[in-house]
């Protein structure tokens, strides 16, 4: 403001003269508006001071519950660290620039089962979709592992007593534009490079790798691949057996995190051709498409087999009376090499044994299509309470996966029995020869519920192994309820246990165990102890949250088969999951994923109070209280149980915690009431249950 200067021009002799006593009447009538004035303001003074002792007389509950839970922090915006892209969608779909590069293996390969040696001859097609020129490229050597110098040994503090030496490399040659030349590359741990002389043109620049190797299988220490002797001969577990393509994706370029056993597998797809060469009395059992049935089963299989394609009942190929049967091979010496194929896969293994059962049936698909289901064990395991009903459970796993999620893709898929004890390939199991009745199918399901995730669904599970053990731990839940109206059912309580525990209450302690790893945790940085519950139970019982306490079964599901369908035979992201989740079925969820998927956050949902609105009245209703006095946030039920006995409950909203610690509502009650109740089902992983009930008094 600029500063006030006397105006010369203004002359104050000539300003009008006032009358004293028109100046006296006015003073008093100022004096006594200003009088007036003070009585209202001393009335206002004396009307908020009331309001305000009635407010400390009826305090606000926000304020006096003793609470952890901070509404801002469960439900802060921004929750996403980006925007969606045009390769990965705001809504959770492949962008309309996403890329994915492919990989096509031809594999010849010899088992020797007198030095126990794998050899074989590998050429890998190479297909550049990227956007960027490769100067080099990234192999997987998953057997490696095996070695004594190997990462592997040191994670978890308890090195390996059995070594192996890993691949031993006879050749590596890169062919392009018929031009053959060998390969400078550099082995580390278990991985390998390759420095092209060139770069790998983008947008479609093709490459062939052709590599000559073998290794010795590891024995019963392997875990993952192996042999065990059994009554009528060895059997072989072959997997991770080739080099394989790393992931050259979007996210991070190369993902070259090293096999240290936890974190399993992220890997391209494309279509795999390989021979497995044995001797002429083992049978092998492979993912994929057997295509030279001629030349490695006898007349009486190949019958055999064709009924089993039309059978719903299990048809035996070879019988336990004919496992030392001379007449169940083609030949008698020499080898015989079995030939397979398999489409638009992650991966292959098999299993090669002279002392196999065989058996098979038809599994029924969606829209006519059909599959087959097959299953080779010892005689040591057969029989009806053991591996004799392992197809049954196969097919019927794989039925309910088809109908409810996502149709198998694959022509066949085999139960292998052995020491593996649990491991999953496409179209290829390998389950314990031990298990029996309700482990064995729970153990089944599980493993060829893997074909869903992450074979179809090819989630980085090196990285994310909540992607692809808690996702399957999730679907198998329901397989078992469907299975035979429930032979094995209820399976709540995590992976394999029967016993139908409420997995509410087997959640608790995890998250109030301090040193429990989040689920976001990294595969490898999980501990044995944690392991479990941390990558297979709890995402399991999210998504139960989810579908049965959150959204609903409908929206779930619907929004699910959208995640499944987007991201099917391609590389998903944790946000590609969540944003998919949440666009499928109209719900932020960014209060979940914040407490259950990158925190511990627990649940305390309490009771506070529950009183007649009007003691003389019950038809009035009563006031009840719940107040959340942890981090973490849900939906909740609230059940009045009559004096009659009768029931009756509302349901809150999440956003009943946006702003409130506490809540008060009046319960429409109509009649007398005897107790008051929340989360009567105990369906929520609330910590403390002792302060969900009160009397009504």
């Amino acid at each position: 403001m600029q500063g006030f200067k006397e105006n010369p021009a203004l002359n104050i002799n000539a300003l009008p003269k006032f009358n004293p006593e028109l100046v006296s009447c006015f003073i008093n009538y100022f004096c006594m508006k200003l009088s007036y004035y003070y009585i209202v303001a001393c009335a206002l003074l004396l009307c908020t001071t009331t309001q305000a002792q009635r407010r400390r007389r009826a305090p606000n509950t926000n304020d006096t519950i003793s609470s952890n839970y901070i509404p801002s922090e469960a439900f802060a915006p921004l929750y996403y660290t980006s925007n969606g892209n045009e390769f990965h969608s705001a809504d959770g779909k492949p962008g309309p620039k996403y890329w994915q590069n492919r990989v096509d293996y031809s594999i010849k390969a010899n088992l020797d089962t007198v030095g126990k040696i794998i050899s074989a001859s590998e050429n890998i097609s190479y297909t550049n979709n990227s956007p960027g020129a490769l100067p080099f490229l990234w192999l997987q050597l998953d057997q490696n592992t095996y070695k004594p110098d190997a990462r592997s040994n040191f994670p978890t503090g308890a090195s390996a007593t059995q070594h192996t030496n890993g691949y031993e490399f006879e050749s590596v040659e890169l062919m392009q534009n018929g031009k053959v030349e060998k390969a400078v590359y550099v082995v580390n741990d278990t991985r390998m490079q390759i420095r092209l002389p060139k770069s790998l043109a983008a947008n479609g620049g093709k490459i062939n790798i052709l590599i000559k190797y073998h290794y010795v299988i590891p024995g019963n220490f392997g875990g993952r691949t192996d042999y065990v002797d059994t009554k009528n001969g060895k059997i072989y577990e072959i997997a991770q057996w080739f080099p394989r393509m790393c992931v050259y994706d979007d996210t991070r370029g190369w993902d070259t995190l090293p096999f240290l056993g936890s974190g399993e597998f992220y890997l391209e797809y494309g279509d795999i051709d390989y021979s497995v060469t044995v001797p002429y009395d083992m049978i092998v059992a492979g993912s994929g498409e057997l295509v030279n049935p001629q030349e490695v089963l006898t007349a009486k299989q190949i019958a055999r087999l064709q009924q089993a394609r039309n059978s719903d009942k299990t048809v035996m190929i070879r019988g336990v009376d004919e496992v030392t049967q001379a007449n169940t091979r083609p030949v008698n010496k020499g080898t015989l090499t079995w030939h397979f194929k398999m489409n638009n896969t992650r991966d292959v293994a098999f299993g090669a044994s002279k002392a196999y059962v065989w058996d098979a049936a038809r599994v029924n698909l969606p829209q006519g299509k059909k599959s087959l289901a097959m299953s080779v064990y010892p005689v040591e395991s057969a029989g009806n309470g053991a591996w004799g009903r392992s197809t049954e459970y196969l097919k019927g796993a794989i039925e309910y996966f088809s109908q409810k999620w996502f149709v198998y893709p694959y022509p066949a898929a085999i139960n292998e029995a052995g020491i593996a004890g649990g491991m999953e390939y496409p179209g290829m199991l390998f389950d314990g020869m031990t298990d029996k009745s309700n482990v064995l199918f729970f153990v089944t399901a599980h493993e060829i519920g893997h074909n869903w995730f992450p074979m179809i669904v090819g989630s980085d599970e090196r990285r994310f192994a909540w992607m692809d053990e808690g996702f399957n731990t999730f679907i198998d839940v329901y397989a078992s309820d469907v299975f035979n109206k429930g032979e094995y059912a209820p399976k709540r309580d995590g992976e394999y246990a029967p016993g139908g525990g409420n997995p509410a209450d087997e959640i608790v302690p995890i998250i109030t165990d301090p040193k429990a790893p989040v689920i976001m945790t990294a595969a490898d940085a999980i501990s044995e102890k944690y392991r479990h519950p941390v990558a297979y139970f709890k995402p399991a019982f999210g998504l139960i949250l989810l579908r049965e306490q959150i959204l609903g079964k409908d929206r779930f599901d619907y929004a699910f088969k959208y995640y499944i369908n987007n991201w099917a035979y391609k590389h998903p992201t944790p946000d590609d999951f969540f944003r998919s989740m949440e666009n499928g079925a109209g719900e932020d969820l960014s209060w979940f994923w914040k407490g259950w998927f990158y925190n511990n956050w627990k649940l305390d949902l309490a009771l506070i109070d529950a009183k007649y609105v009007d003691a003389g009245d019950v038809k009035k209703g009563i006031r009840v209280t719940v107040a959340n006095k942890e981090q973490m946030v849900m939906p909740f039920t609230v059940e009045v149980k009559y004096k009659d006995g009768t029931k009756e409950r509302v349901q809150l909203p999440v956003e009943t915690w946006l702003q409130n610690k506490a809540i008060t509502f009046i319960f429409p009650s109509t009649k007398e009431v005897a107790d008051v109740y929340v989360d009567p089902d105990a369906a929520l992983p609330d910590v403390n249950r002792v302060n969900n009930h009160l009397v009504v008094k």
